[in-house]
């Protein structure tokens, strides 16, 4: 650990849950044996805390062990985090070459990378980024929320993109090791949550148009709060109808890099006049909805909740497929269809989900200079919603779904 941040202990007592990925057995009547992750930390930074180095023992537990752990919390502001950056203790690299494979990663200092002025991704873009988030329980453990649905969409989009990708035990395994690596990071449970960010970009260095020759898949991770600065509380979007975010054919049904670079041009615009985001339509009638920036879209009216279907320039977000399964469990119709702009003038309600937001209420909708307001305050539906995935995300409610991945 850094030896300028200083460090909160807390005694608890806490257990494993096995997990979907787990492999070798662990037994509760010995202390478990140094891994091979835990070795490579001790002799590359000797300096690092016997808790992170235990740590990394539990990331494949297939049966229940009890024990008591003191847990080190960074001595940061946890009632003030916002949505950037704080720089951690450890990522996650790996590589393999065009056509190959990966294979083996390694954890490294967090810190800056080096890159080839002509990496492909610096040059033609050929970059895919992911995002999920670990919580702490009240006893201390950790939750993971699906990751194995990050790491298939990751592979969807490294096909389109011409890249090779790590199969989803392999992306699944670099989470834990980078999350438990880093477990003084994550917030106590109700302030906040350790976002993390894996990456997968052509690093070999490529004059020509074609895919790299080398590529590299990273993790870094930071806590973090609200997205929004306005927390669960309404925001306010503008609907763009000249710039667009995707066409038909083209990537933005995949989460490359590039599709969030178009947005900034009319989210700075919309920022600008006092907006929240920008809400986008389809390129060809102008008409149907797609998504914001970074979330998808909902629009409530009565029991039936609507959300523009996939079709190719929408992304299929993970916590939009989670709404979904959720809504329907609580008695909700919702329809995945074409969604036309009028329908925001005749909607109850209307709300964003994504991994960083989780569910954002909006409380107007500004269309060719037309503002149409949802009530004050948070609206029922989207207040519902929002309870009842955050409950099972931080292990308050019974996860029936199956959806969390529980680490020590």
């Amino acid at each position: 650990m850094e030896s300028s941040a200083a460090l909160t202990s807390i005694r608890l007592t806490s257990s494993i849950r096995p997990s979907r990925f787990s492999s070798p057995f662990l037994s509760p009547a010995f202390p478990p044996k140094p891994t091979s992750l835990s070795l490579k930390l001790q002799k590359q930074f000797p300096f690092t805390s016997q808790n992170v180095l235990q740590a990394s023992n539990a990331l494949r537990p297939s049966a229940s062990v009890s024990a008591s752990e003191a847990i080190e919390l960074a001595d940061i502001d946890w009632d003030n985090l916002g949505f950037g950056l704080q720089p951690t203790d450890y990522m996650y690299f790996m590589k393999c070459d065009q056509g190959g494979t990966f294979s083996k990663g390694e954890l490294k200092r967090f810190g800056n990378i080096e890159l080839n002025p002509s990496a492909g991704v610096l040059n033609y873009g050929q970059g895919l980024f992911e995002g999920l988030k670990a919580y702490r329980k009240d006893d201390g453990n950790i939750l993971l929320f699906r990751p194995e649905e990050n790491a298939l969409r990751m592979k969807t989009g490294a096909e389109r993109m011409c890249m090779p990708s790590p199969s989803v035990e392999q992306f699944v395994e670099a989470v834990k090791d980078t999350v438990l690596a880093n477990k003084r990071w994550i917030p106590p449970q109700g302030k906040g949550s350790l976002y993390i960010r894996p990456l997968l970009m052509g690093s070999g260095a490529v004059l020509g148009l074609a895919p790299a020759p080398e590529y590299t898949f990273l993790i870094y991770v930071s806590p973090v709060g609200n997205y929004f600065k306005e927390g669960l509380a309404p925001i306010n979007l503008i609907v763009e109808s000249e710039l667009h975010r995707a066409t038909p054919g083209g990537t933005g049904g995949v989460k490359t890099i590039g599709n969030y670079a178009a947005v900034l041009k009319a989210q700075s615009a919309a920022k600008a006049k006092g907006y929240s985001d920008v809400l986008y339509l389809d390129c060809v009638h102008k008409r149907y909805l797609e998504e914001v920036s970074s979330c998808n879209i909902f629009v409530v009216k009565g029991n039936v909740i609507s959300t523009p279907s996939i079709k190719g320039t929408i992304l299929p977000g993970i916590t939009r497929k989670s709404i979904i399964d959720v809504a329907r469990s609580q008695g909700f119709e919702v329809e995945e269809r074409l969604v036309a702009v009028d329908e925001l003038l005749e909607a109850d309600e209307v709300f964003c989900t994504g991994t960083a937001v989780v569910v954002s209420p909006v409380g107007s909708i500004t269309y060719l200079g037309e503002k149409k307001s949802y009530g004050d305050g948070v609206g029922a539906v989207s207040q519902q919603l929002y309870t009842g995935l955050t409950r099972l995300q931080m292990g308050l409610a019974e996860d029936n779904m199956n959806w969390t991945v529980e680490l020590r």
